[in-house]
């Protein structure tokens, strides 16, 4: 071997012969239980960012890990290659995203190969490949036909320059993104999955994920938000409607009821109501996202009619109000402002009446500002025959008055919604739907599957361009013949990252949208790895979409694959880095690092520009990005240091779950690590490959020390490696280093130098895999891959001797050695005799008390 550490030789040499070896790829089935891990696949932007080689160095050592663990390991990967960004791109660039794409996993897979990660690349895929989505469309009939997916009309954002539909994070401060036009809500006709039938079931299963972190169970848990309350009916001159509570003891304060303004009652009102149709049109320039009604500033309009109280016929005006989501429940909320912190807020912007009828727990009466102990449950007070009831009492006999009546009755609600699906985008999975003038929606026919997106277009910004493009749009209707024209919106992207997962198990497979044996044998996932940002919709779609193809028989043997699709999760910390900027006339401009010059004064820093000499200012550690320009990358880090220093400092600097920062530092002391390495196999060329050495069978005191810590430091370092803390498995290796460089050439300590050095670099091997198969190559002929773990000789942990702190009435006084074979009275005798002990014996011996292994106390009065 060579005398100096060459990481860029050693790494392509590497690559080389695990490609040429199919290293890691995989079958179905062998005679090795079989192990999935998967990492979140990544969008094709361009190049890799330090958030996708950390998440894949977790997944690789994980994955290199388990195969030394005996197991069939799959690592697969694939492109989320569909999606608003490449559309985007693709018009700022005046290409095609379908070009822009494939272009960018070109190079994507070309970085992912020179970082060393082991993936099946046999079972590659992209989701715009019509191989792929072409299934996503049968599946998509098979559901519609059943009525799992439907269509109605549904709250968008639409930016009217642009001409398409934005989604929330696209609308800034009312304007669309791009256009800067005022966005408009406005009700069009989508597809949606029904995922409330499956609510209470994904609710259920969270308890099976023992393996997920609580915090995104928790996350999802919230998300479906079951709520238990009672729906009540309120009459108005044209009818009647509907509310939902979960505070139905608060009926007897209801002082008004506030409609969506897409309501009915609010549409009616406005007819002859200029003032109101005015407010209405407003209210649809906002975005459509929960998050902008609970930011929003409340605003309501009278519309002049009322509704009677369903228990006391008490005329309540009804109000159109612009934090009232047509989408939950009815559209409409009744409004106890007492007992409620948006409803007290809005009664006294509107100077309306404010009733309290449920007494506070700190009695504090104060109507005039808000103060949390109104929202609590307590007494009722001002209710009438309810005066008295406690909340599960109210709760109850409210409950019987309103059925009695036929006007309540109690419920479970969810905050889930259906998922909306439909985008009026081009860079997406066609839905496989025809409309027709005189059939309505027509499922393509199976045999004319898949609907294949035209790749060659090149949108402009100004809609959907399969709106114009009348080779795709116009076809004959399969039922009657007829002119007709194919759907052009195209399905959101997170259906396609909702079941790869899956069709990894078979990513060829032209029979079908998975074969059912290859999903037996997967299924389910055995570790997932991704940023904690996915854990409510990915996750739950995908949790989601693993029950429909279950249902369907697509999955095969359901107790084989299980009810969830992921069994245990693992969420890794953001990279994060140090951020600089400056404000100008234009805004906030941000500097890279690399730009900077440092200038430390006694301690205080201060930053200059290189370029035109003057200051930036330090803004704190931020999550690595390209919109402060602190991302680092990765590129430049193989360039210059190698893949596995770029991946021993990730494993190393935190355990994968906690925030990562960058140090230019720590990549250099992972540098100088290595170095380490290398060198100690390249001057012990000699011993190492010496197999006449046998560690098991020497006697020399310091060799048998040493060989006990580095047992020791194995024996910890598998343990953690079962946690997947890496970063202890590194420190483990350093220690055994350390005690490796201490040791003589003197056969005994030699032996210990090849057992301790073989057992560093199997346990090295999963997160610095290029030096290490170099390495053991050079010196043990064969492919460390075939290797096993290394076991713990617990033998080599038995000390011939042992040492015990000594105490005198409690305070350590000294320490003795004994043999390990010393009895009571032999160890007691030597505590005894300690002279710094004697020293403190003050009397008579009371008693001698021996802690086995560990320490003697000596009491004396």
């Amino acid at each position: 071997m060579k005398p100096t550490y060459e990481a860029a030789q050693i790494e392509a040499a590497a690559q080389a012969f695990w490609e040429a070896n199919a290293s890691f790829k995989v079958e179905n089935h062998t005679d090795k239980p079989n192990y999935y891990c998967l990492s979140m696949f990544p969008y094709p932007s361009g190049r890799l960012h330090m958030g996708h080689v950390r998440n894949y160095t977790i997944g690789d050592v994980i994955t290199r890990y388990k195969k030394m663990s005996g197991y069939n390991v799959m690592q697969p990967i694939g492109w989320d290659a569909f999606g608003m960004p490449a559309e985007n791109a693709a018009i700022d660039n005046k290409v095609s995203p379908h070009d822009w794409t494939h272009k960018n996993i070109v190079y994507m897979r070309k970085q992912f190969k020179e970082l060393g990660f082991g993936f099946d690349w046999s079972r590659e895929f992209a989701t715009c490949d019509p191989e792929y989505y072409g299934w996503e469309q049968w599946f998509f009939l098979q559901l519609y036909k059943k009525g799992v997916i439907y269509r109605k009309k549904g709250m968008v954002n639409w930016d009217p320059v642009d001409q398409t539909v934005l989604a929330n994070e696209q609308v800034i401060d009312g304007r669309g993104w791009r256009s800067d036009a005022l966005v408009e809500r406005r009700e069009i006709p989508m597809y949606y999955f029904k995922i409330t039938d499956y609510a209470e079931e994904l609710l259920e299963d969270l308890q099976l994920l023992e393996d997920w972190p609580e915090q995104v169970r928790t996350m999802q848990a919230n998300w479906i938000g079951k709520s238990q309350g009672m729906e009540v009916t309120f009459l108005h001159q044209d009818g009647q409607f509907n509310v939902f509570t979960t505070r139905p003891d608060t009926l007897m304060g209801v002082t008004y009821v506030a409609v969506a303004p897409e309501h009915p009652i609010a549409a009616k009102a406005a007819e002859n109501n200029p003032e109101l149709a005015e407010f209405i049109k407003a209210c649809q320039k906002t975005g459509t996202s929960e998050a902008d009604f609970a930011t929003q500033e409340a605003k309501g309009m009278a519309t002049g009619e009322f509704a009677k109280h369903p228990l006391t016929g008490e005329e309540v005006p009804i109000w159109v109000a612009n934090y009232v989501l047509m989408s939950y429940g009815d559209g409409a909320v009744m409004a106890v402002p007492a007992h409620d912190a948006r409803d007290f807020g809005f009664a006294h912007k509107y100077n309306l009446p404010i009733k309290m009828v449920v007494e506070p727990n700190d009695g504090d009466h104060n109507l005039d500002t808000w103060h949390d102990s109104l929202g609590e449950h307590g007494t009722l007070i001002n209710s009438g025959e309810f005066t008295g009831l406690n909340f599960e009492e109210a709760f109850k006999k409210i409950g019987d008055a309103l059925e009695a009546k036929g006007l309540g009755k109690p419920k479970t609600q969810y905050r889930l919604r259906d998922w909306g699906i439909s985008r009026q985008r081009y860079w997406g999975c066609p839905i496989p739907i025809i409309n027709c003038p005189s059939c309505g929606e027509v499922p393509v026919p199976e045999q004319d599957l898949p609907v294949v997106l035209p790749t060659d277009c090149i949108p402009d910004g100004s809609g959907n361009p399969l709106n114009k493009l009348d080779s795709f749009k116009k076809v004959a209707c399969p039922q009657c013949g007829g002119d007709a024209e194919r759907e052009t919106d195209t399905m959101d992207t997170f259906v396609e990252s909702s079941w790869y997962y899956a069709r990894f198990a078979s990513s060829h497979f032209n029979e079908g949208m998975v074969d059912p044996k290859a999903a037996e044998a997967w299924l389910p996932v055995d570790q997932y790895i991704g940023g904690v940002e996915h854990a409510i919709l990915h996750l739950l779609y995908s949790r989601f979409f693993h029950k429909l193809m279950r249902n369907e028989g697509v999955l095969g043997n359901p107790e084989k694959v299980g009810p969830e699709p992921f069994k245990a999760l693992l969420t890794q910390g953001m990279v994060v880095s140090p951020a600089f900027y400056r404000h100008t006339s234009k805004g906030y401009e941000w500097f890279n690092i690399n730009d900077l010059e440092v200038i430390d004064k006694n301690g205080e820093k201060s930053y200059i520009l290189k370029k035109d000499g003057e200051p930036v200012t330090y803004y704190g550690i931020l999550k690595m990005g390209k919109s402060k320009n602190n991302g680092v990358d990765p590129e430049a880090i193989v360039k210059s240091y190698g893949a596995d220093v770029s991946r021993l400092f990730m494993m190393f600097t935190s355990p994968p779950e906690q925030t990562l920062e960058w140090s230019t530092s720590g990549l250099e002391g992972a540098d100088r690590f290595l170095r380490r390495v290398w060198n100690f196999a390249y001057e012990n060329q000699a011993i190492l490959k010496d197999h006449t050495l046998d560690a098991s069978k020497i006697s020399d005191k310091a060799a048998k020390d040493a060989r006990r810590e580095i047992h020791q430091e194995l024996k910890k370092a598998l343990y953690d490696y079962e946690r997947f803390h890496f970063n202890t498995v590194i420190s483990a290796n350093m220690i055994m280093l350390n005690v490796l460089t201490k040791l003589k050439d003197s056969p005994d300590e030699a032996a210990v130098k090849r057992e301790g050095f073989s057992i560093m670099l199997r346990l090295l091997s999963p997160i610095v895999p290029h030096i290490v198969h170099t390495i053991w190559s050079t010196l043990f002929g064969d492919n460390i891959l075939d290797h096993a773990l290394p076991l713990v000789d617990e033998s080599a942990l038995i000390s011939d001797e042992v040492k015990y702190m000594v105490q005198v009435n409690g305070r350590l006084r000294g320490e003795v050695v004994v043999p390990a074979s010393a009895s009571k009275e032999e160890i007691e005798k030597a505590a005894l005799a300690n002279e710094n002990a004697q020293k403190f014996i003050e009397g008579e011996i009371r008693r001698v008390i021996v802690v086995p292994n560990r320490l003697v106390n000596i009491v004396a009065n």
